[in-house]
Parts: structure tokens; sequence; C-alpha cells
């Protein structure tokens, strides 16, 4: 049951502060529990145009590195309860590529909390595109640590991370996403399809490409890659990532689609490497966080580089989704990041 507006009137004078203040021109939100949505709403204009069309609920979003925890962390936990992915696995043992050098120690546990050693961001775009070419690219990469010492964020390691899971999976990424979420309610994919364009929500012009990105992964590393890669590459509305939501929290209790509590509660865990707040491919609630400061430990949560976030709190049970278009037109405005947490201190309850 949807609340009265009126308990969410701050969180939405923080999002629409946000579009007043330039700092995206179109916001959606989705906010709930177990039981359903009891928020939802949209702000702004698809661009900073007078004449662009109004974001509405059924506007999709670019939702970028939301993929590595709605995508990528549920293929994996499937593949973990099938017996056919084991965490502690050297990749070396699935990926040819990583058996010589100073990658045959990394293990899948490593890619999914960021520990490989692996650079954060690498241009691999500028020298290779394709998966085979991708796959050698990465291996070839020198690690800035060793494993398992320290996490730091790294779009390479969520690459080979999709690689893996297509190996074990016997099936492209975006294949193995559509064979879980069949019949979603709502649009939640890879590719979006041409008859969705007008639908979405532009990001950023891009130098490389020449063109202003629409209906196509603003990620450069994803588009190089065909559009489909663990890191990046989902697109969908507020309410189809509301769902996804939902499903996580119900899936805290009893077992659903995504697999059973048990495993739920393994991904959702932080995994112990010194100084981390990293479970596996989650992220958990810090009191400096996006979550910001009245989110229980327990929640898990992450962002995406274009103004995405998905927050989920079990202890709560509440999760808070904000899809943003703030690198619309330009990489450059950061004006957002203050404000998701003080989007999500905004919230009732």
């Amino acid at each position: 049951m949807m609340a009265t507006p009126s308990e969410f009137e701050l969180a939405r004078i923080v999002v629409q502060g946000g579009v007043d203040d330039h700092a995206f021109p179109a916001a959606a939100v989705s906010v709930g529990n177990a039981s359903g949505p009891l928020w939802e709403d949209a702000f702004g204009r698809l661009t900073y145009d007078a004449a662009a069309p109004a974001c509405t609920s059924a506007t999709v979003f670019d939702l970028a590195s939301l993929t590595k925890v709605i995508a990528a962390a549920t293929i994996a936990m499937r593949l973990v309860e099938q017996r056919g992915l084991v965490l502690d696995a050297r990749v070396s043992g699935i990926l040819p590529e990583w058996r010589t050098g100073d990658k045959a120690a990394i293990t899948v546990r490593h890619l999914l909390d960021h520990s490989s050693g692996l650079p954060a961001h690498h241009r691999i775009w500028t020298e290779a595109s394709g998966r085979d070419e991708y796959r050698r690219s990465i291996a070839a990469l020198a690690l800035e640590r060793a494993p398992g010492t320290s996490s730091v964020y790294s779009d390479p390691g969520f690459i080979t991370l999709g690689f893996v899971l297509e190996e074990l999976g016997g099936a492209p990424l975006d294949r193995q996403f559509a064979d879980l979420f069949a019949l979603w309610p709502g649009p939640l994919q890879f590719l979006p399809p041409d008859e969705w364009r007008d639908q979405i929500a532009p990001t950023e012009f891009d130098p490389w490409r020449g063109r202003l990105i629409r209906g196509e992964v603003h990620d450069e590393n994803a588009a190089a890659l065909g559009g489909v890669a663990a890191h990046a590459g989902l697109f969908g509305t507020a309410a189809a990532v509301g769902e996804f939501a939902r499903l996580v929290l119900r899936t805290f209790q009893e077992p659903t689609r995504l697999g059973y509590p048990a495993t739920m509660r393994l991904f959702a865990t932080k995994t112990g490497v010194p100084g981390s707040s990293r479970a596996l491919a989650w992220d958990t609630a810090l009191p400096t966080s996006s979550s910001g400061t009245r989110m229980s430990p327990r929640a898990i949560g992450h962002t995406g580089f274009v103004g995405t976030s998905l927050w989920i709190d079990p202890e709560r049970d509440l999760y808070a989704v904000l899809l943003t278009n703030r690198v619309h037109p330009t990489r450059a405005n950061e004006k957002l990041l203050p404000l998701r947490a003080r989007f999500h201190d905004a919230l009732p309850g």
C-alpha cells in the first residue's frame, strides 16, 4: 500500500532540489519494503532543454554499476547453488589466459569483493574490442597490490568475473540474466530494444563515439564488449529495480528465484578484507557512504557512475532506488554525490 505523499515530502524536496540545482536533469525513485512500493515518483525532464519530455515512471535509465549486483551477483548466486561456481576456485582454472604470471592465485571471491589487486579502471576499449581481446588484455594488466590484502573497486576485475560466469554458465550474460528474469514486471534488461528509445534518459555526449549516448550503455568498456558486461550494461526503470529490491528482501527470508536465504546472507556479508566494507559484489552501509547515516549495518547497496543507486536494508525492511542521468551532458557534474546521503536520511521510518 502506497504511503501518503506527506510522509516522503522531505525526500521529495531533496530530489527536486537536485533538479533545480542542475545536479541531474531527470530522476526517478522507488522506495518500499518486502510487501511492495511505498513511494514512487519522477522528477525533471530527460535533458535540460525546456521542451524535453518529462521524466515519468516509465523512463528507462542506464543502470551502470547496478549491473554488478542485479545481474552479476544474481548469476553468481545461482551458479554457487548449482555447484557450478566455487568462490575460492582460482580464476586460472577457468580462464586459460590467467595460468601464468602474478594472477595465478586470484580466486573468484577476489573478483567479487574487489580484492584481486587489478587496477580500478583501465581504458581497455582503446586497445581491444570483443571478448577474446578483452580477456587477453586484462590478463596482461599488472597487479597493483597482492590479492586479498585490500579492496579497491575494479571494473577490470568485474569484467573478468563476467567471463568466468559465461564460461561456467555456458551462455552469454544477457541470456543467463534473461532466463532468470523471464516475465519480469517492468523493463530490466541488457541491450534495450529500439522501441524503448523515446523512454530512455540520455547520458553523456561521448567524444569517443562522437554522439550523445541514448539507448546504448554509457560505459566505454561495456560498449566495446557489445553492451553486455558484468560491470555495466543493464537498463531499467526505478519500479523494475524496486521489484528486484523486494525480491532481495524476500530472499533473506525464503527461497526465491535469486536463491536461498543462506546464499543471500553469504553474498551480503562483509568478506573480511582488511579495511573494506565490501561484501560479494555488494557494498555494505557505513555512516559515511551514500546510504546516509540511518541505514543499519546490515544494509547492502551499490551506486552507478551515471547517477544511479540502490540500497536495501533487511533490518528495517526498506529499500530505496534513486535513478538519475547526472552525467548529462557531461560527467564533470558531481553535484549528485552529497545529495545521495541526504536523500536516504530524509526517508521516513
